[in-house]
Parts: C-alpha cells; structure tokens; sequence
C-alpha cells in the first residue's frame, strides 16, 4: 500500500486530476446510483479549499506586510491595472460577439424570488462595508475584501515589532502553507466526486436548448483566455506569452473549472505563484485581491446575457449605449462577490440600461442559473487562473525593464 501511494504521488498532480476526472466520468454515466456516494469527495475538496483559504490569505498577508522593507516594490499598481484592462476587453468582447452572433431566449420564469442590487451604487455600498467588516466576521463569511484590509493593517502595525514576534507569524504562516499543500493533493479525489456530481444530477440535456447562448458565452471566455489575455501578456513582457498562459490555464484553470470558487481556488493559486517563483511580498496581497475584482469572465457573462435580453426584445442599441455597457459591466464584475448570486444577479441592473423591466431580466436571470453548469464552470476558471497570469505578467515586466 505505501508503494502503491508513493509511487501515486510521484505522478505529477495535474495527470492525477485528468485520471480523478476520468473516473468520475465514467461513474457517472455508468452507474450513477450505486455510486453517488463518490459525490462527498468533491463536497469535502471543495470545503476543505473553502475552510483554508480565508486563514491562509489571512496569516500570509500579516506575514508578508510585516516583513516587507522599504524599498521594496510589489508591483500592485501594475498588476490592478492589468485586473482592469483585462476585465474591460473581457466586457467588451462580450458586447462585439453579441451584435456579430446575436441571440434571443425563449424566457420562463425561474428565478422571482431573488433580490437584484438596485444599482451600481448598491454594488459599490457593499464592497465598502465589506471593507470596515468585523474581522472575526470576515474570516466566518470569507470576505476576503475585509480580510486583506485587517492583514494589511495589523502587518503594517507589525512591523515596528520584536524578530521573535515576526517568527512566530511565519512559522504559522509556513504551517499553513504545508496544510494547503496537504489539500491540494486531494484534488484528483475531489474533482473525481465533483464531475461525477454534475454529470449525474444535471446532465447535459438541459443544456441542449440554449446551444446558441451558450456558444456565444463560452467562445467569448475562449477568446479572452486564449487571444485577450496573451495579447495583454504580450504587451507587457514582449515575449511568447502562451508557455505562462497554458501553465495557467492548466495548473489554475482546471480546479477552478471544477470548484467553481474563485475563494476555494486561492491555495490553489498561491501555491501555482510559488512554483512560478513570484515574489511573496506580491502575491499573498495580489491573489486573494484578483478573487474579489479581477472578473472578466463575470464581465462576459453580463454583457452576452443582458444583450441577449435586448435582442429578445428587439430594443435597438447605439454605439454611446454599448460604450456604457462595457464599462458597466466590467465596474458590476468587479463587485460580484460583494453580492449574493455572483454574476447573474448584476444582469437586472445592466438590462436597465436599456429599459427593460426587472421581471424580464429577472427571467434571464433564471436562464443563467439554468446555464450556470458550464457557464460558471468556464466563468470560475477564467477569473482564477488570469490572476496568478497578471500577477506573473507584472513581476516578469519589472524583470525585463531591470
């Protein structure tokens, strides 16, 4: 048995997760009943990934502030700005592929009872009060706006004190490194349980009805990963952007796929910029930071289905309007997290833009939610591994311009 685990482990993990979701796969189609209690790994993965990262970004962050010299930059005004201009085109992708391939929905009710923010003010009011929240709160509800602050601020106030007290923060912040390290290898068995969960009690065939919407959703995420984000890479670093692309995408996107958290996928990627040997000081801060406003994949969703909502209705669109909408959407994408529901929710606001009453984009809504097995399947993945990407885009630009 130990031969069997040691030689297991010594696969590298991302042909390990390939294997997991292999499994899964078959189960799944095979014997869906017998086997759903394989379903619990990916419900245990997922809560393990969720229960470490709000304490890890925590202690690291303490760590890496009070350790931090002057003198020493990290890259944070670059990164942020590449965060923006990366969800702007993503928003702006959306809004171009929506009047080359436009789409119209057959709308149904299905999602009356929640509530939508009633404007972007309301977006920007709750990331604001997430900031001044409770740090025992923060840490409770994974609000990771007010956790990076509390870190901050008590790294900053750490750093006027004695050696022994900064070693004890990075002896906890190093056990807790090894904690997430110990999650991570989970993940073949995770992704296993959680493929083998939406396979068996969604389906595909649910799906089929929204072919179009959805080719135009997921095409969009594609073209941003695979054209946008490398031409941005490009830009920066004035070299081959897709060997660090891919790398993402494949050590990043794949669980993200899966977890469909971009706060579950924190450890994932804090251990993916460890291994890509980027600076610590930028990002334990930059990560857990592009979890809560780096959202091109939101601002794609925003845009296709509150366009598709306009096409639905035949309501005309000019060029000043479309403008409007790409930056609404990347500034809503921004604040997703801060609301309940994510992406989907910020739809109603973007559709009365145009004038379209709440309850019909509240049924578009309803098409999301109807959609979202692959929609925020692919939304999560874009999100996550973009952050490790512009966090390594920025270190390797300093590098070139040194």
């Amino acid at each position: 048995m130990k031969k069997l685990l040691l030689s297991w482990n010594n696969i590298s993990l991302v042909k390990r997760i390939i294997i997991g979701l292999i499994i899964g796969i078959v189960l799944a189609l095979t014997i869906p009943e017998t086997a759903s209690w394989v379903s619990i790994f990916g419900s245990l993965f997922v809560g393990a990934l969720k229960a470490v990262a709000p304490i890890l970004v925590f202690v690291i962050v303490i760590h890496a502030i009070s350790r931090h010299k002057k003198g020493n930059k990290t890259n944070l005004k670059s990164i942020i700005l590449l965060y923006a201009l990366g969800t702007f085109l993503a928003g702006l992708t959306g809004v171009i592929a929506s009047f080359l391939f436009p789409v119209t929905l057959s709308l149904t009710a299905g999602a009356e009872d929640l509530t939508p923010p009633s404007g972007i003010v309301e977006v920007i009011e709750t990331l604001l009060f997430n900031i001044v929240d409770n740090p025992i709160n923060a840490l409770l509800n994974a609000n990771y706006i007010g956790i990076l602050t509390w870190a901050i601020l008590i790294g900053i106030a750490l750093r006027s004190a004695a050696d022994t007290t900064k070693t004890m923060v990075e002896n906890l912040s190093n056990a807790i490194s090894v904690i997430v390290k110990w999650v991570i290898n989970l993940a073949p068995i995770g992704i296993m349980g959680l493929v083998f969960d939406a396979i068996a009690t969604s389906g595909l065939s649910a799906l089929l009805d929204y072919g179009k919407l959805l080719v135009v959703l997921l095409g969009c995420m594609l073209f941003v990963a695979l054209i946008v984000n490398p031409l941005i890479v490009f830009s920066f670093i004035r070299r081959n952007p897709y060997p660090l692309v891919l790398t993402c995408l494949k050590d990043s996107g794949i669980t993200a796929f899966f977890t469909r958290s971009s706060a579950a996928n924190i450890p994932v990627n804090m251990n993916l910029a460890e291994r890509l040997g980027l600076n610590k000081n930028t990002y334990s801060v930059s990560i857990p930071l592009g979890a809560t406003i780096n959202m091109a994949g939101a601002a794609v969703t925003i845009s296709v289905l509150t366009l598709a909502a306009v096409h639905t209705l035949g309501v005309e669109v000019d060029i000043p309007t479309a403008v409007i909408l790409v930056v609404l959407s990347a500034v809503s994408a921004a604040g997703a997290s801060g609301v309940a529901g994510g992406s989907l929710l910020l739809i109603p606001l973007a559709c009365s833009l145009f004038g379209i009453s709440n309850d019909v984009a509240m049924q578009v809504v309803g098409v999301g939610f109807i959609i979202g097995v692959l929609q925020d399947s692919c939304e999560t993945a874009l999100n996550s591994s973009s952050d490790v990407l512009f966090t390594a885009t920025a270190e390797y630009a300093k590098k070139e311009k040194a």
